[in-house]
């Protein structure tokens, strides 16, 4: 966790949770004899050496293979319905959808984006739109309407799928303002004004579909991450990062064809993507898509009831099932899990420790970004953890902590010292663009090092552990928010002078968003003023982005250039003095981890 020092304190593994041989069971010699191109072999490629296309890598291989009615998708609603997909029934699906996407025109390189919870129609819809040559970017469903709409302006969607009811309460006011979107398609056989019912269509298409030639730099996925300032950043991925999935799942989830996998993360973000969607299916996993929201106890009934055997999910979702006082109700029920992965932001060493207790099993932590596209440090199945470390590098992946040298050189520091984590490019899930902004995207760089912008420190073991943040993004709940978005929401109200939002450490959820405020004058900061606000933050932001403290306060510290010293707001926070920043991190090029 941010400032816990290394110790040499490790948690081995149960007898239980090693029954079956890891798929990395020496780290030394794994990462000595890999090389990428080898790796390559455990993808198919499209036939012919007609390239390599995500869709045939996680759906289409299966389904004309042995896996061909292994089942590829278990669907679980919020109320214990369930519906399962085979991987035959699942590339039908996904051909209907693409079929019908050519019907509606498009195009190699369109933009579709997906609104929509946490059904087995997502998938569908996110493999469909890849064979059909789109670029699929995903939207977290709980967002409201104005960074929605922001975002399909910003990527120029063409197309958006989602459900009647989030297209009436998020995206019809605003559609008028998003000039590109021509379709929008409904699940369902009817859907509101303006909209294209998808039912109907994808009963008229054709089960089958020849996927053209592609070539693996061919832009794939587009995720929009927040920035410190200024608008959202559009991280482009491509069709070859499937290799990247497939490899980072097998290492640090140690996953493989025949388990019953569930990723817990919103589709909407990176983690949902990559390894809630792409990286099961180009296993041969069978993927648990649940539908509800989080529930401690319900979620114990899920993993029991459903079998599962790897478990992906976040350390706020971790400290709250502690929090709810589960203590060791795991272990008899669970009998087939047999390895636990978190993500998001750091796992602290108590947590490691209460998964030993409640599971039987210890929990994972790894660290990756949305700019990386997949896993690049992990704590595996086989090796000793070391509560509070992030782990070892990735096969086939050079990291370092480093220091800026000047004149485009970074210095990399030895054992025990604080620096920022940097990673040698490429691998295959790094992301190639900012959308429209190159030159963000080249400042990322120095080098042939991606700069991550986290705070880091590395053991004598190769061990990593991670310091803290270099950026004012706010990891909250396993989401990043870019305190600009809160802040324009809050401008927007004609009481606000000034707003600065910060992040507040907390128990659960990491950080939560505190705001701090100015006010107009003939306006009194009271208890009603600071409802309004919150309330017009929730409206239009929606709760996952929106502040749960507002302070008042007479002005907020800036720079000479007038922008909001964030760092000193949280100093004042944090009760550091405030002259000695030093403990603070300087803003970096790049982004914080996955969420």
């Amino acid at each position: 966790m941010p400032g816990e020092r290394p110790t040499n304190t490790q948690i081995d593994k149960s007898p239980a949770s090693l029954a079956a041989p890891p798929n990395l069971t020496d780290w030394t010699a794994e990462r000595a004899a890999f090389s990428w191109e080898a790796a390559r072999a455990m993808l198919d490629g499209l036939p012919g050496g007609a390239g390599l296309h995500i869709a045939h890598e996680a759906v289409r291989r299966h389904a004309r293979g042995p896996l061909a009615g292994h089942t590829a998708l278990v669907g679980v609603g919020a109320h214990g319905e369930r519906r399962a997909l085979t991987y035959e029934a699942l590339w039908q699906a996904t051909s209907r959808f693409a079929n019908a996407l050519v019907a509606l025109g498009a195009r190699r390189g369109d933009r579709l984006f997906v609104l929509m919870p946490r059904v087995p129609e997502l998938t569908v819809a996110v493999m469909g739109a890849l064979s059909a040559g789109c670029v699929v970017c995903p939207l977290f469903a709980a967002f409201g309407p104005e960074p929605i709409a922001q975002r399909l302006t910003l990527g120029s969607a063409r197309f958006l799928v989602t459900t009647s009811a989030l297209y009436q309460r998020k995206v019809a006011a605003a559609r008028p303002s998003v000039p590109h979107l021509e379709h929008v398609l409904v699940l369902g056989a009817e859907g509101p004004p303006g909209t294209t019912p998808l039912d109907e269509r994808l009963a008229a298409a054709a089960a089958d579909f020849e996927l053209p030639p592609t070539d693996p730099e061919q832009p794939a996925l587009l995720h929009f991450t927040s920035g410190t300032t200024g608008r959202p950043k559009g991280a482009l991925h491509v069709h070859g990062a499937v290799l990247h999935h497939l490899v980072s799942a097998h290492y640090a989830l140690d996953l493989r064809a025949g388990d019953v996998f569930w990723c817990t993360a919103d589709p909407g973000w990176v983690t949902g993507m990559s390894y809630g969607v792409v990286a099961p299916l180009a296993l041969g996993a069978t993927n648990l898509v649940y539908e509800g929201e989080f529930d401690p106890r319900g979620w114990l009934d899920v993993l029991a009831r459903e079998q599962v055997t790897v478990w992906y999910t976040a350390p706020t979702a971790v400290r709250m099932m502690r929090r709810a006082g589960l203590g060791a109700a795991g272990p008899e029920r669970l009998q087939h899990l047999r390895f636990i992965a978190s993500v998001g932001e750091p796992l602290d060493a108590e947590a490691v420790r209460w998964g030993v207790e409640a599971f039987g099993l210890p929990i994972h932590d790894n660290w990756w970004q949305t700019e990386t596209g997949g896993i690049l440090i992990a704590n595996y199945a086989a090796m000793p953890i070391r509560p509070g470390s992030m782990g070892r590098p990735l096969p086939g992946v050079e990291v370092a902590v480093v220091r800026r040298a000047g004149e485009g050189r970074v210095e990399a520091l030895p054992p025990g010292e604080q620096g920022e984590l940097a990673v040698r490019r490429p691998w295959p899930g790094m992301f190639r663009a900012y959308l429209n902004d190159p030159a963000r995207y080249a400042g990322c760089f120095v080098g042939d090092w991606y700069l991550s912008g986290d705070l880091a420190r590395m053991d004598e073991d190769g061990y990593l552990w991670f310091v803290g943040r270099a950026d004012d993004v706010i990891k909250t709940a396993g989401h990043l928010v870019g305190p600009f978005e809160v802040e324009r929401v809050l401008l927007s109200h004609p009481a606000v002078a000034e707003a600065g939002v910060i992040g507040r450490p907390d128990p659960v959820a990491g950080e939560v968003i505190k705001a701090f405020v100015a006010l107009r004058p003939g306006h009194a900061p009271d208890d009603g003023l600071r409802r309004e606000l919150l309330g017009l933050s929730r409206k239009r932001l929606g709760p996952a982005l929106s502040p749960r403290e507002i302070a008042f306060v007479d002005g907020l510290p800036k720079t000479r250039s007038g922008k909001i010293l964030r760092r000193l707001l949280r100093a004042r926070e944090l009760g550091l003095p405030e002259g000695d920043l030093s403990t603070l991190e300087p803003e970096p090029p790049g982004a914080g981890r996955a969420s």
